[in-house]
Parts: C-alpha cells; structure tokens; sequence
C-alpha cells in the first residue's frame, strides 16, 4: 500500500497512497508510540482505531430537553428511525447513533462497543450505566449515506438528575466532540435558560469551537420584537460561557415540517436553513481535511504532554520523600508549564487544563513515570514537519479528483429545485418563468431617461451612460459587473434595452440581491435572444 523510502541521511516524506491510510499508518508508526509512552491516553484520549480514520463525517446534536432535537432529526431524513420517541417532557433518554444500513434496526449498546467497524469501540471505558443508554439505529436514508447523526439526551437542571445518571455525561459529549466533524447546540426560543449541566457541557466543548454551530429553534412561535430580545439574549449568555472574541454562528428558525405559527419572518427564517444546510452538506467534502487538523491537535497535545510526564520524572527523587515532592510538583504544576513553554517554544495554548491536569496526576505514580525520549519527539516533530504537507497536498488532489461530494436525500433535496427553492423568483431570478421580458413592465421609464442622453444610432457610450449610472451611488465595483452584464452584444454601446436592463440590475442590487455571475435567459433582451441561440 505504501513506498518507503529508507535513506542514509535526511529522511525523506513517505509516500501515501491516500489521505485515510495515510493518517492511520502516520498515528500507529509516529503518534502512537508517542502518546503510549507518556500516559497519554490515561489523561486525554483513548487511542485512535481504523475505524475513526474510516467512519463518515458525524453530526452532534446537544441541548436541553425539548428543543427539538429529535424533531431536527426526523427533519433532515424526512423519516422516523428506530428508538425514535418526541414529545414536551425529557424522552430521548439515550444516545442514540444514527447511521445507514440496509436494514432497519437497533444495535444495543454493548453489542456496538465490539464491533470493528463502528467508530465507538472506546466508548467501552464509560461502563455498563452508559452502554445501556446507547444504541445504534440504523436504516436505509440517503442522507445517511454522506453523514451519521448522535442524538442526545436532554440537558436537564437541577443536580439531582445530573447525578443520577450514573456516568460521566460531560466526559462522554467530550469524547464524541473529539470524533465528530460538527457540534449543533440547540436552543429553544422559549427557554433560554442554561442550567448548571448545560454550562458544564459547552465548556467541555471548549477545545472545539470550530466544529460548532448554534441553532435558535422554535423561533416562528415569537414576534419579530421578541425575537430581537431573545437573540441578544441568548448572545449575552453565550458570550458569558464561551470564553472567545469570536461570536458563535447562530442559527435562526423552526426546523420542523409543520406551518409557521407566525410567518412574519419567512423569509429570514429561509435563508437561516439554507445557510445551515450548506454548512452540513459540505461535511463530506472537507472531511479529510477534519481528521487531519484533529490529528495536528492531538499531536501538538501529546508533544505537551510527554515533556511535563518527562519533567515530573526528572524532579523526582530516587528514594526517600517521594509523596511529599509528588504534592509540590502537582501544587507548583502551573510553574512547570511555564518552564516548558520557555524551553520549548510552546504556545500556551496547547497546554492541558491545569486544574483537571492536578486531579489527574494525583492518582499516578509518578515513579513509573519515564524520562524524555528524543527519538520519539523527532518521529513526532517529523511527521508534524513533512508528512503533514504531503498529505495536505494528497487532500487537495483527492478533493479534486472527487466528484463534488455532498449529503442528498430528505430535507436537502426539497429546497434545491423548483420554485420553492431559497431565492427562486427573487432578484435577478424574477420573472424566470414568464413568457414576457420582467425588464419590458418598466422599460417605458427608462426609456424616457435613455433618449435624454441623446443616443447616435440607437445608442450611447460607455462615458454618457456612465453619468446617468453612478447615480445609483453603487461602487464603480458593482456597476463595472452590471456594465459587462447588460452589454450584451459586447460593443461596448448601450441600445435602449441594454440601458433598461442595466437600470434592472442596478434595481436588483439596490433591493439587496446579489448580482448574477451570467446573464440568465430570462433577462437576455429580445431582440438578442437569436443573437445568442
């Protein structure tokens, strides 16, 4: 499968044969070694299988209970799965993975745990109380052929219920946040209060702010005044949890099939699931480049990790007070991540939690604990170094190589085609389907401006339409573009349909819509339309 090349010397980059095994022969030759010398897994992540290299880009839903999100679900695929259960009250009381087969089913939890072929071996660690609360359903959607979706249960408040359990719920989010390619928090537009649970979620979710994505749900039940105050709202709160300068996309909208409550904002509401849309059907395509940034991150955290397991080790001493200096080191651990950002050049930022690095270390024996070990921080630093930009450039050609990948099926296709997809008739797409020229219903007032400029022949310059043009205020920027579109036969004069078409466009653009990169037939005047045929 692979060319190696084992030179004297300078090593040289191996040679992949493609990015998914280029990954797995990377982590199980260069990372791997790494992270199982210096404890890495007992303190971060389990080890990585094939199977999380192979699995299709996932989708994480998280919220608080009845926000919908077992409703988005049934959205998106259009079809109930099994193990599926809705209502006002807290019903998905497992996780549940969405995935494609043939047929239709539920796999248990412990059965899924020793199945090669699902990404969910590790999730073994969490015990028998999770394992009960996770399942796998399966069935035959075509959306599930591009991605698999990880229902959640409900976020509850209250301490009790979070104790109750009987697993780690944060730690588990954590790792699924880790493997999966995006995070969607789910608000309702009535209850935006964020329990103690909730806020412990999202900042286990810290590492992964790029993989997430706010949606405001049940925002059709609301005034447009209301919505306002409760957008701002839920930013405020955000804001105080998220600990970033960049802001959170939110999405806005009710994404379930039934009528609007209240329809004032159809049109925002539209756009708001398209734009949410685009963003989950270009999951499959950037989904190598996903698992080769996770991997970068996993390793610049295990370089990290090996030199504070190493550095503990060296201030340890070898027979009497060895309890005692266990506890200074662990008390003194954030003067050690100084030290080893001093010595090594390392940003702060790709340190470990220090308060949950202490509580860690305060169960290990730290005269197990082995010294630095170059060879391996070199494989590491190599990989890091040439590997990585082999397979950047292996993603690229793969990407291109590639027919244009995308999730298809369910709510994807309703909104493609036809004129209830997101624009249709709207802008320079008005009158698309009209056997009249859209631009001919005011052409007479243009026409009235147009031999105003005293046109030659039937038509003016460049330099006498450009006085009457810039009126509109657009930039030189946007009327070049319009100048180019309505000059339709290319000489570079304007007859009084190109002049009318021209005023369209800029109309267009004035009402907000975006400028087509071709002249659609529709707007092709008449007498060129057999010009062009």
């Amino acid at each position: 499968m692979f060319s190696w090349s084992k030179r004297e010397g300078k090593k040289e980059p191996e040679l992949f044969q493609n990015v998914s095994e280029g990954l797995k022969r990377l982590y199980r030759t260069k990372l791997f070694p790494l992270e199982d010398t210096y404890h890495f897994h007992d303190f971060h992540s389990p080890a990585l299988e094939d199977a999380d290299f192979d699995n299709k880009p996932m989708v994480l839903l998280v919220g608080q209970y009845s926000t919908g999100k077992t409703t988005f679900i049934r959205h998106l695929m259009e079809q109930d799965f099994p193990g599926m259960r809705i209502g006002p009250e807290p019903t998905t009381d497992s996780f549940i993975a969405v995935m494609h087969g043939e047929q239709e089913g539920v796999i248990p939890g412990n059965a899924l745990v020793v199945d090669p072929k699902k990404p969910f071996r590790k999730l073994n660690a969490f015990g028998n109380a999770f394992l009960n609360r996770f399942m796998c359903a399966q069935l035959n959607n075509p959306v599930l052929e591009s991605i698999s979706i990880i229902d959640t249960p409900g976020i509850l408040s209250g301490e009790k219920q979070r104790i109750s359990r009987g697993y780690d719920f944060a730690a588990v989010l954590e790792w699924f946040a880790e493997r999966v390619d995006r995070i969607i928090l789910l608000f309702d537009a009535h209850k935006l209060d964020i329990s103690d649970e909730f806020s412990e979620v999202i900042k286990a979710l810290k590492n992964h702010e790029d993989k997430m994505r706010v949606v405001l749900n049940k925002a059709d039940q609301i005034s447009t005044q209301q919505l306002m105050r409760v957008y701002g709202a839920l930013m405020w709160s955000l804001g105080k949890i998220i600990n970033t300068p960049e802001v959170v996309r939110v999405y806005i909208g009710s994404f379930w099939a039934q009528p609007l409550m209240i329809a004032d904002n159809r049109k925002l509401f539209e756009a708001e699931e398209q734009d949410l849309f685009r963003d989950i059907q270009s999951l499959p395509r950037n989904a190598a480049l996903r698992k080769l940034n996770d991997l970068i991150k996993r390793a610049r955290l295990a370089k990290v990790q090996a030199y504070i397991i190493s550095s503990l080790k060296k201030e340890m001493p070898n027979v009497f007070g060895k309890d005692s200096k266990k506890k200074e080191l662990i008390n003194n651990l954030g003067a050690i991540y100084e030290k080893i950002q001093k010595e090594h050049n390392i940003s702060p930022g790709d340190f470990p939690n220090l308060k949950k690095m202490q509580e860690l270390l305060a169960v290990q024996d730290f005269t197990k604990f082995p010294t630095i070990k170059p060879k391996l921080l070199e494989a590491v630093e190599d990989m890091l170094g040439n590997d990585i930009a082999k397979l950047m450039t292996l993603v690229r050609k793969e990407e291109a190589a590639m027919p244009s990948q995308s999730v298809k099926g369910g709510a994807f296709e309703g909104t493609m085609n036809g004129p209830f997809g997101h624009g249709y008739g709207e802008g320079a797409g008005e009158g698309i389907d009209e056997l009249e020229w859209i631009v001919g219903r005011d052409k007479p007032s243009y026409d009235e401006i147009f031999y105003t400029l005293s046109p030659i022949n039937g038509k003016v310059s460049g330099a006498t339409a450009k006085k009457e043009l810039v009126k509109s205020k657009l930039p030189n920027t946007v009327l070049g573009k319009i100048w180019t579109l309505a000059d339709v036969d290319k000489d570079g004069y304007l007859d009084d349909e190109e002049f009318a078409l021209a005023n369209h466009l800029i109309k267009v653009k004035l009402e907000g819509h975006e400028l087509p990169a071709k002249l659609p037939a529709h707007l092709v005047p008449p007498s060129k339309r057999q010009e062009q045929n």
